[in-house]
């Protein structure tokens, strides 16, 4: 399943060594609440992104801000990229 997919990838390049997939609420916003990142692993996270999905991002762009919100959000981003 993408979301899984998606979770694993924000793990893997973030290093996030004490968090598992199941602790990652879809749903929940990736920024500030929930898991609580910054822009620095928003960046890291858009280069992974890029490299793995071919997708590319515009730091400044509300569209961007959007895609970033959750994990769910982040899937659908992926999955309209791949229907192109």
């Amino acid at each position: 399943m993408l979301e899984q997919e998606v979770k694993e990838l924000i793990i893997d390049v973030l290093q996030l060594e004490d968090i598992t997939t199941a602790d990652i609420d879809s749903g929940a916003p990736l920024f500030v609440e929930g898991l609580g990142l910054d822009s620095i692993d928003a960046l890291e996270l858009g280069v992974a992104l890029q490299k793995r999905y071919g997708i590319s991002l515009s730091a400044d762009s509300e569209d961007t801000r959007r895609h970033f919100a959750s994990v769910r959000a982040l899937a659908a981003l992926i999955e309209a990229n791949r229907k192109k």
